[in-house]
């Protein structure tokens, strides 16, 4: 982490943001065995610019994981530019394009990482919704508001997918309960396919689900998708928490995969609460005096979500080979 010569403020923050991360219980990955993955809505990430500290706090909070999946990232990226330096020159980003309608709120997504840990495969792609011939046309009989976002990535000698995306939100969950069970069809079909690039998948975002098992659940786990067991019970460090918000009550954030990935994800995971409470949050910000949403606007209203994942695949391929030999 490169934070340079900040004011005795910033670097006070720091001093305390580091508590916090350290309360989370991240375990560090190991180069070519394990990396840490997470999903972070950052709240309108680039609509008003952030203060410095809060780039600062931003780039701490990213630089404890190995790939992060952004969204909530908005048309201007100047504050994510602002935020790659202090990272260090191994970090790199991969993003989409906005949509500039309302349904799309000039929302992107990006995957963040450690070139060091994880390196890009080639594979970007948004995805699109099944679309029927009419007439001349290809028209899709419904929509993602905003279109989940694939890219490839490879860890030690573990390739994988991975899908992030941010859900419709509204007063009716009717159309966030289509959109979801769209995409479980969608990964159903695409990931049964011979020509998928690698049927690792791990799906990651904000899915404005309020509830593990409610129907907006259910619909995106129909297919086969399945939450870790590191993050059935939400944890941030000892505690057990009801969500990722900063109310602690909603679980909007996930991560999940395939059933070929469940043996990849080690027991570790959780939520990293960088906010506490609102008493405390001017232990990040001394000059300021906050309320919780204009904090939210300077951090977020989400915690980021995070995983462990093993990556040496090694021993399982030499097993492999063994056990082939000896049916033959």
């Amino acid at each position: 982490m490169h934070h340079g010569d900040v004011s005795p403020q910033i670097a006070e923050g720091l001093l305390a943001l580091k508590k916090r991360i350290a309360a989370a219980g991240i375990p560090p990955s190991k180069l070519d065995e394990t990396i840490n993955v997470a999903v972070w809505n950052i709240r309108e990430f680039g609509k008003v610019q952030r203060t410095e500290a809060a780039i600062h706090y931003i780039a701490e909070i990213l630089g404890q994981f190995d790939l992060v999946a952004i969204v909530e990232l908005r048309d201007d990226l100047t504050d994510l530019g602002r935020g790659l330096p202090i990272l260090g020159p191994s970090w790199d980003v991969v993003y989409d394009d906005w949509m500039p309608d309302d349904g799309g709120n000039k929302e992107r997504t990006a995957f963040l990482f450690d070139r060091r840990a994880v390196t890009f495969n080639g594979l970007a792609a948004e995805v699109d919704a099944p679309r029927e011939k009419k007439a001349t046309e290809y028209l899709a009989a419904q929509s993602f508001w905003r279109a989940p976002y694939m890219c490839s990535f490879r860890a030690g000698n573990f390739d994988f997918i991975a899908i992030a995306t941010h859900a419709r939100w509204g007063d009716g969950i009717e159309g966030r309960q289509a959109e979801l069970q769209m995409l479980a069809d969608w990964i159903d079909v695409r990931f049964k396919d011979k020509h998928v690039e690698d049927q690792d998948l791990i799906v990651m975002g904000d899915f404005n689900i309020p509830k593990i098992n409610d129907k907006l659940f259910k619909a995106l786990t129909s297919r086969g998708l399945q939450v870790p067991g590191a993050l059935l019970e939400l944890k941030a460090g000892d505690q057990t928490i009801g969500g990722s918000n900063l109310s602690k009550n909603y679980r909007y954030d996930q991560i999940l995969h395939l059933p070929t990935l469940k043996k990849r994800f080690s027991n570790a995971g959780g939520a990293l609460d960088f906010f506490v409470s609102d008493a405390r949050s001017k232990e990040l910000f001394p000059d300021m005096t906050y309320t919780r949403t204009e904090f939210s606007f300077q951090l977020s209203d989400h915690f980021p979500i995070w995983v462990q994942i093993k990556t040496d695949i090694d021993g399982e391929r030499l097993n492999q080979i063994v056990q082939d030999a000896k049916k033959e």
